[in-house]
């Protein structure tokens, strides 16, 4: 990620999403419509308090096209300690979706999101990078859309 700061630190996640919101008063109107209204949606990087905000929602499903729509979906499940609904992303006009694995924590059930960031892509779509707990998805589209209350 450009400008969000999530790593582990060799005894736990370091989170900082300070630069990307200093940056996202920018991206308004240089984002895709559905891509904005997800990431500049109040709470969305309350780490400590907002039911909507990403962090700790755990990867549940991952549903690629089976035709040539290009739609991909992400199906991430509430954590039960924070949120009360899972959260559901759908991207359209996927060119570019992958997973890297950098390094594995055993004592892990699952993967969870640490942080994200959307920044726009050369062709007027974006690239949502996902921070993950073991990995970082990459996805390269022409807009999503995020649905709360989905993968509970």
């Amino acid at each position: 990620m450009r400008f969000v700061d999530a790593h582990w630190d060799g005894s736990g996640f370091f989170l900082d999403p300070t630069a990307y919101l200093a940056e996202l008063p920018r991206l308004r109107g240089v984002l895709p419509p559905g891509a904005w209204a997800f990431v500049s949606e109040p709470g969305h990087y309350d780490i400590s308090r907002a039911d909507r905000c990403v962090k700790d929602l755990e990867l549940a499903g991952i549903r690629p096209a089976t035709d040539k729509s290009g739609r991909l979906v992400l199906d991430f499940a509430p954590n039960r300690f924070k949120h009360e609904s899972g959260l559901s992303l759908s991207y359209a006009g996927v060119r570019h979706f992958s997973i890297d694995y950098a390094h594995s924590i055993d004592w892990m059930a699952v993967d969870t999101v640490l942080l994200d960031e959307i920044l726009p892509d050369e062709d007027g779509g974006c690239v949502h990078e996902i921070g993950l707990t073991d990995a970082r998805i990459t996805v390269r589209c022409q807009d999503l859309e995020a649905v709360w209350g989905g993968a509970g």
